[in-house]
């Protein structure tokens, strides 16, 4: 096992949990995607535009388009085409009532929560040097949240669904995000492994699943068994999808949760890095809502501040620099007992009022609309072509 230089220390909290496991995430510190890796090789070979169209034949089930394209191509999207034995599609039926009945609680959370803490990790360091966040901040925020909405539209993970072409597209983007960095003076392997690695995306995936669910509940979600079993399912297959492998691919939430839990030992303390993502991250978060007011915005982004503090723990929001939370009218100790107490008094004025639940229904869901910016509803299959953001074309 190689172990990078940055998870020595952790690596040695981490085997006094959980050992296996922990050797489990270091290993795959150092794996990429081998299969679509191999794939950005002929992709490389041809013209940019051509390997764009090629990706959307392929995407589109497009085969006449496909003539032409390399063999890893066609080899490519037709292992894609047979879903493994444990996806049940309607099985998802309950995990995606639950995710529109519980949005507003499920965007706060991966914003304020699950976002932060993958922040909190070396998962910050592609970021920071791509500047993809920094440039694009708000684009990437919208294209984040309409990955996760499409998941979630009834039939958005089958082969013709978006949240499919999303998930698949998202790995291509890896792979070549991947490379750029491998190839960057940027980027030192010896002492972070291999960038987008497949222990980052296994834990970025039990993160959006398992640690997603525990913090809506901690604001005020009401959930099922049967519904998180199937919330964790459609999280599981989009992680097929992406390229996680088997071997670091959760299959139950508490899987998924020893797997954060090993992960976030594992990772070295917070570096400025994480500190600027964080940050960059909670302040874009006004104007991925619509907040154009200086005033309003920076109000919400104080508040985001503090229900992410009551979210992630004092210390992981010191070592992250957050602003103290005095200036905030209740603070962080009263925050999610405040936002639970709101959303118990909204669900009893719906369930004596209809037309108030009708409102509400409507403007959650004109809220996910917005915060995904379906204005650019065209997906593009163009890949960057720096490592830098500012300096690729647009993709």
């Amino acid at each position: 096992m190689k172990l990078p230089d940055d998870y020595r220390a952790g690596f040695e909290r981490a085997c006094a949990v959980n050992r296996a496991l922990a050797e489990r995430y270091i290993e795959h510190t150092t794996i990429g995607d081998p299969l679509v890796d191999a794939l950005m090789d002929e992709l490389d070979s041809i013209e940019p535009q051509q390997a764009s169209s090629f990706l959307q034949a392929g995407m589109d089930q497009d085969f006449g388009g496909l003539s032409g394209a390399p063999p890893r191509v066609w080899d490519f999207f037709h292992d894609l085409e047979t879903p493994p034995d444990w996806v049940d599609h309607d099985a998802f039926a309950p995990g995606v009532r639950m995710f529109h009945r519980n949005s507003n609680q499920i965007l706060g959370a991966m914003i304020a929560g699950v976002l932060v803490e993958g922040f909190a990790t070396n998962i910050s360091k592609s970021f920071f040097i791509t500047g993809r966040l920094r440039s694009e901040g708000v684009r990437r925020l919208q294209r984040n949240n309409r990955h996760m909405i499409e998941l979630f539209f009834p039939g958005g993970l089958t082969r013709q669904g978006d949240g499919w072409k999303l998930s698949v597209r998202i790995r291509l983007i890896h792979a070549k995000i991947r490379r750029l960095l491998s190839e960057s003076d940027d980027w030192d392997a010896d002492q972070w492994g291999t960038p987008l690695s497949a222990a980052h995306l296994g834990f970025a995936i039990s993160a959006f699943s398992a640690r997603l669910l525990k913090h809506i509940h901690s604001l005020g979600a009401k959930t099922t068994a049967e519904e998180r079993e199937s919330f964790m399912q459609i999280w599981r297959y989009t992680g097929y999808l992406m390229g996680i492998p088997d071997s670091i691919l959760y299959e139950r939430e508490a899987d998924a949760l020893d797997l954060f839990r090993i992960g976030m030992l594992c990772e070295p303390r917070q570096d400025f890095e994480s500190v600027v993502m964080a940050h960059a991250l909670i302040n874009s978060g006004p104007l991925v809502a619509g907040y154009s007011d200086p005033l309003e915005r920076a109000r919400l982004s104080n508040y985001i501040y503090v229900i992410s503090r009551a979210l992630i723990g004092n210390e992981l929001a010191a070592e992250l620099k957050f602003p103290p939370t005095t200036s905030s009218k209740f603070g962080a100790r009263f925050a999610l007992p405040m936002f639970r107490l709101t959303q118990t008094l909204d669900r009893l004025v719906q369930s004596v009022i209809p037309q108030h639940r009708r409102n509400r229904d409507f403007a959650k869901f004109k809220l996910l609309l917005d915060v995904a910016n379906y204005k650019d509803a065209r997906i593009s299959y163009r890949l960057p072509d720096h490592v830098h953001t500012e300096r690729s074309s647009k993709w």
